[in-house]
């Protein structure tokens, strides 16, 4: 059964950084792509990071510059590095995997398996 965890969430200030961990279970992270989705309250999913099995990334222009999505094979985890975070930046973030294939995607319907989520709340 595949899982996919996430942790590290919480509340910080407008300014500051936190760390998103996702641990995948059941599968291997490392030969697909992963992604990091976010959702607002009242909001559509969107799109935040994306890695490639090669660690080719992709960007929402929204996060450029500021947040850094990373893997580590050993761990199976995949990191979000969020910094000079925004209050628009609030929503639950998940990640998400591949089910067949390594590139990276911006695309919800690319992603089969998803983690429940963690909350970022950022405060002015």
């Amino acid at each position: 059964q595949v899982q996919l965890v996430e942790s590290g969430g919480g509340l910080v200030q407008a300014g500051g950084s936190l760390r998103l961990s996702c641990v995948v279970s059941g599968r291997t992270a490392a030969i697909y792509g992963m992604a990091w989705f976010r959702q607002a309250p009242g909001k559509e999913r969107e799109f935040v990071a994306s890695a490639s099995s090669g660690d080719s990334t992709l960007y929402a222009d929204s996060v450029k510059g500021r947040f850094t999505i990373s893997r580590d094979n050993d761990r199976n985890t995949v990191y979000l590095q969020m910094s000079s975070l925004k209050p628009e930046d609030t929503a639950v973030y998940s990640c998400a995997q591949r089910r067949f294939f390594s590139g990276y995607s911006s695309r919800t319907a690319d992603y089969y398996y998803w983690g429940q989520g963690t909350q970022v709340t950022v405060s002015s």
